[in-house]
């Protein structure tokens, strides 16, 4: 997986949540990580571990059109 920028992961986090139309409670329970966690992926204070960032980049793959824009933006080939 390339590596992504932080403000760039930030972007990518908070994009994805509003496609699918999550609070950031909801989407880091579809992830299972804490609310507190999106919240400072979201305001660029840390970043997610890989683990979470292939979760996004699964759940982009499943969103159809709206998560191929995202996936051509983010996870280039």
């Amino acid at each position: 997986m390339p590596a992504i920028e932080q403000s760039h992961l930030a972007e990518l986090v908070r994009e994805t949540r509003q496609c699918l139309q999550l609070s950031q409670a909801k989407f880091a329970a579809k992830l299972g990580v804490s609310f507190q966690s999106v919240n400072r992926w979201e305001n660029g204070r840390t970043k997610p571990l890989p683990l979470a960032l292939k979760q996004i980049e699964h759940l982009l793959h499943q969103m159809g059109d709206a998560g191929q824009d995202l996936l051509a933006k983010y996870f280039p080939e």
